[in-house]
């Protein structure tokens, strides 16, 4: 077994637990701190479409901005907590609220694409410094009944604000502007500083120190990690942009011109990622037989139970961030919808979610938590499944509400048991890890599911819409652009055709369009959903043998 990089085990905390009334304070402080995350990586469906036509983004561009920021939260995850488990929890809390406030005013003044995209790509890295910090102090801080107290605060605080972030930036947008739900995370942020400077206990892993400490890091892992995810997302987002074999337009980067005409970047841009991500598999063996320290602890998916958890929670968000991007797409291409409407059609997600996320416990404890993923399971792919059949241009917020009330049914059952099934099998020793493998997984089926559901929905909308230009009155290099701007805006282009009373024909073969997109992308959306469904029929009822030695060590 390769040296321990695992955080700290729920019953061996460093720094002596505080007052019963300091650490419940302290977890309000946590919870506020995993809201921010959480809100922000859904918050930007909604504003969308606003961003796109303030910004004139392209469809990669908007993709990028919605998945970037999942994406670097993947890949530093692990890293920065085991930096938060050396240098101490809290001031890795503290930094990542640092960096995540600085980074939300920078996308509240960013003036183009560029700049938006790095923007929330360092709100990534404070995100990823945050989230593993309040678990680890979670872990560290609470024991027994407690704990699991607390633990169920966490989980409905990760499911139940991925439901509302879209409501609240509908609200603040609709308000204010799209900018100000960046900006208002300044003063949000330096709250959650003083609260965890005055609360927060500071905890580190067990003999852990400052000296030395960056010799614990694997370097070589983070790096491997980061570069294969971001190929691969890349890949697969700029694949409508460039071609996915053959080159549609010339591809230059840093004065470079890629050579040739002929082989599109994109195929080599993805090998790229695969080679990459399979470096990173054997780079970890070699660490991991050397006795090193590993970013990744392969060992721990021989537990079953950890290894179909860690899959199908990656489709779930492949589902959940997916749907959250192509809606408000929808909604705004065909009827005009502004941000908060789009929350209010998408509310019955976070009311669904909440409500089943309540029940879950109960429910789990007469048949079992893995029953009840799988039912949460079953509900998702029913929602998604009857959404991609029933759509299409006459259905408003009204019309999707029923399946988004069903979906989030399903969501809460789900993500209230799966982390709790995927870890229960897991030592003690290795909760830590095993807790930021998973997270990081999600994180990744965000990524990839952002790039996959959107190719789907651009190159959907691209054929729906030339299909039904073929026997207008244009000519076909009109009806060539006229699709390009469709295409590459989004959708949103189609509400400048409305606005156009000689292009009412063209108008109406958009909405056709974008319901025929978004239909394909919710059924891709269900197949993958049904993949995590065959996955969560092989979770079967978790051994309490970890779990019970860790209430006796803890006493």
């Amino acid at each position: 077994m390769p040296e321990s990089t695992s955080l700290t085990p729920p019953h061996a905390p460093v720094t002596p637990p505080a007052a019963d009334h300091r650490r419940w304070l302290a977890m309000v402080v946590i919870s506020l701190g995993v809201s921010l995350v959480v809100v922000d990586a859904t918050i930007v469906g909604v504003l969308l479409p606003r961003v796109v036509s303030d910004l004139d983004l392209t469809t990669a561009g908007a993709e990028w901005i919605t998945s970037v920021y999942s994406l670097v939260f993947a890949a530093l995850l692990i890293p920065f907590g085991r930096a938060g488990d050396l240098f101490g929890r809290r001031r890795m809390f503290v930094l990542g609220v640092a960096v995540f406030a600085l980074a939300s005013v920078a996308a509240a003044l960013a003036g183009g694409e560029d700049a938006l995209v790095a923007a929330r790509a360092a709100q990534g890295v404070g995100a990823s410094m945050i989230l593993p910090a309040t678990l680890s102090t979670v872990n560290a801080v609470f024991t027994g009944r407690e704990r699991a107290i607390a633990f169920g605060i966490w989980g409905s605080m990760i499911s139940g604000m991925a439901a509302l972030g879209p409501l609240l930036g509908g609200a603040v947008a609709t308000g204010g502007g799209w900018r100000w739900a960046f900006g208002i995370n300044l003063p949000l942020g330096a709250a959650l500083i003083a609260g965890a400077f005055r609360l927060m206990p500071e905890t580190r892993a067990p003999g852990a120190a400052s000296r030395g400490a960056l010799r614990e890091i694997d370097w070589p892992g983070a790096v491997l990690s980061a570069l294969g995810l971001g190929a691969l997302v890349c890949g697969l987002i700029e694949g409508q942009t460039y071609g996915w074999w053959t080159a549609t337009r010339k591809f230059s980067m840093g004065g470079f011109d890629w050579p040739g005409t002929a082989l599109s970047p994109v195929p080599v841009v993805i090998a790229l990622g695969i080679v990459l991500i399979a470096a990173l598999v054997v780079v970890e063996r070699s660490r991991a037989a050397a006795g090193r320290p590993v970013m990744l602890d392969l060992e721990l998916f021989r537990i079953p139970n950890f290894r179909h958890g860690n899959l199908a929670s990656s489709l779930i968000n492949v589902g959940e961030l997916g749907l959250l991007f192509i809606l408000p797409l929808f909604l705004l291409g065909v009827h005009g919808t502004n941000p908060l409407e789009i929350s209010v059609a998408i509310l019955p997600l976070a009311l669904g979610a909440f409500l089943s996320g309540g029940y879950a416990g109960k429910l789990a404890n007469k048949r079992g938590a893995h029953r009840v993923v799988q039912l949460g399971m079953v509900l998702e792919v029913a929602a998604v499944l009857a959404l991609g059949v029933t759509v299409s241009a006459t259905t408003g917020g009204f019309g999707l509400a029923p399946w988004m009330l069903l979906y989030g049914l399903g969501l809460g059952l789900t993500s209230a048991q799966l982390t709790n099934i995927s870890l229960a099998d897991v030592p003690p020793a290795q909760a830590g890890q095993a807790s930021g493998t998973q997270s990081t997984a999600r994180q990744v089926g965000a990524a990839l599911g952002i790039a996959l559901i959107g190719t789907v929905f651009a190159t959907s909308l691209g054929h729906a819409m030339s299909d039904r230009l073929a026997g207008s009155s244009l000519t076909p290099d009109q009806q060539a652009s006229v699709t390009r701007h469709l295409r590459d805006s989004a959708g949103t282009y189609g509400r400048e055709l409305h606005d156009d009373p000689s292009m009412a024909v063209e108008a109406h073969a958009a909405d056709a369009s974008l319901a025929v997109a978004t239909g394909r992308a919710a059924l891709t959306t269900a197949a993958i959903l049904a993949a995590g469904l065959a996955l969560s029929l092989r979770l079967r009822p978790s051994s309490d043998r970890h779990r019970e030695e860790s209430k006796r060590q803890g006493g």
